[in-house]
């Protein structure tokens, strides 16, 4: 009896424990459509020379593109698990309307990055812009809010399935 247990509950382990992290695979038409969006801007925007392609492992592509904008000053390190002080804009790339507009009234949040969105999180962890620095990040819907709308962002709402671009000053980072 207690092998039939260990058995099922080794199974239990190994089936629970898969998980898909490229959410790309859950809409594949729709990351297509968005990897062009985002292709067609960087080209047509005079980002070409800019902009970095974001890779995870051997993957080319993931839909998040970054551009520091300045360094900083004062050598950074991040993680998961790194908290964040900023300010931000954030804007729907395809018509440029602002859906979020942070800090600029000199009060800074602070997030913890693991718990940001997952454009942010691949952005900044390969960005590695200082303290002091600007970073702007260019993210395919899949890794902002996929195909959920966001009705308490913008005048209008955030409609699903948007294609995003943040710039983001970083103030301070701590682990």
């Amino acid at each position: 009896m207690n092998r039939l247990l260990l058995l099922c509950w080794c199974l239990l382990l190994f089936t629970a424990c898969s998980k898909v992290d490229d959410p790309a695979v859950v809409n594949p038409d729709q990351a297509a459509i968005d990897d062009k969006l985002l292709a067609d801007y960087v080209a047509g925007n005079g980002l070409a020379g800019k902009a970095v392609k974001v890779k995870v492992g051997t993957q080319d592509t993931v839909g998040v593109y970054y551009v520091v904008e300045k360094q900083g000053t004062v050598n950074t390190l991040y993680s998961l698990s790194s908290n964040i002080t900023v300010a931000y804009t954030g804007k729907v790339l395809t018509t440029g309307e602002v859906i979020a507009e942070v800090g600029a009234t000199g009060v800074h949040p602070a997030f913890v990055l693991g718990q940001t969105i997952k454009g942010w999180q691949l952005g900044l962890l390969n960005g590695k812009v200082n303290k002091g620095g600007i970073i702007r990040i260019l993210m395919a819907s899949r890794y902002a809010y996929g195909p959920f709308a966001q009705p308490q962002l913008g005048k209008n709402g955030l409609p699903p399935n948007s294609v995003l671009d943040f710039t983001i000053q970083i103030f301070d980072v701590t682990n």
